[in-house]
């Protein structure tokens, strides 16, 4: 029986943020499927306040929410630290991870919706990507410096999937001309051997999500 399980879907970031930090931590575990349109017994067992992936189960405790799962994992594992050492970069990395999880719904709103929403939703993506570019990154690789750490997973969903929720808008705004140093973090981080391992096929995900915009805005009329 694995001492450490994980319950996601194959096509959410957020499990693959969890699954990122797994990796380069050297943890094993075993990963479980869910349906999110028949949501397992012990899914929402495990998650009975909002019955959502990731969850992770370590020796039969559950924790949810992906960036607090990072959290516990950097806490249990401490090898290959995810957050720097020092106080105030600590303080400065959970900013940026607060401001992702707050910001981060406007992206998800360009597949949900059309029109008049879409286009906020959109406005909403520009205004959060030009705060990044001009106050997150610097001139570094990646928001901690030279290597990969927990603000980078925070940020995974700009690096793969508002590409894809672009092309199936037919919009483009995290272009190199207008965002450099996100560009440039982003072709970084997806060449990174544990993220690119862990991603999932673009193709796959652009079938998925065209489905699903097809679902969600056929329900909503």
């Amino acid at each position: 029986m694995a001492e450490v399980k994980l319950h996601g879907s194959r096509y959410s970031p957020f499990p693959c943020r969890v699954i990122w930090a797994l990796k380069l931590k050297g943890i094993s575990y075993e990963y479980i499927e869910e349906d999110l349109s028949n949501k397992s017994p012990l899914l929402l067992q495990y998650n009975p306040v909002h019955k959502k992936i990731p969850v992770l189960v370590h020796c039969g405790k559950p924790i949810c929410e992906s960036m607090i799962i990072i959290e516990y994992i950097e806490e249990k594992w401490p090898q290959t630290p995810l957050l720097p050492s020092d106080p105030y970069e600590r303080a400065k990395a959970r900013f940026w991870v607060k401001f992702v999880e707050e910001k981060a719904p406007a992206i998800w709103s360009t597949f949900r919706s059309t029109g008049e929403e879409l286009k906020k939703a959109l406005k909403d993506s520009l205004e959060m990507l030009k705060i990044v570019e001009e106050q997150g990154l610097g001139e570094k690789k990646f928001f901690g410096g030279d290597t990969i750490g927990i603000v980078d997973m925070a940020f995974g969903v700009i690096a793969h999937w508002f590409g894809v929720f672009e092309e199936i808008v037919e919009v483009k705004v995290l272009e190199a001309h207008a965002f450099p140093r996100l560009h440039a973090w982003k072709e970084n981080f997806e060449e990174v051997p544990v993220i690119k391992e862990n991603l999932p096929d673009r193709d796959k995900m652009l079938d998925y999500f065209k489905k699903r915009r097809m679902e969600i805005l056929s329900a909503s009329q």
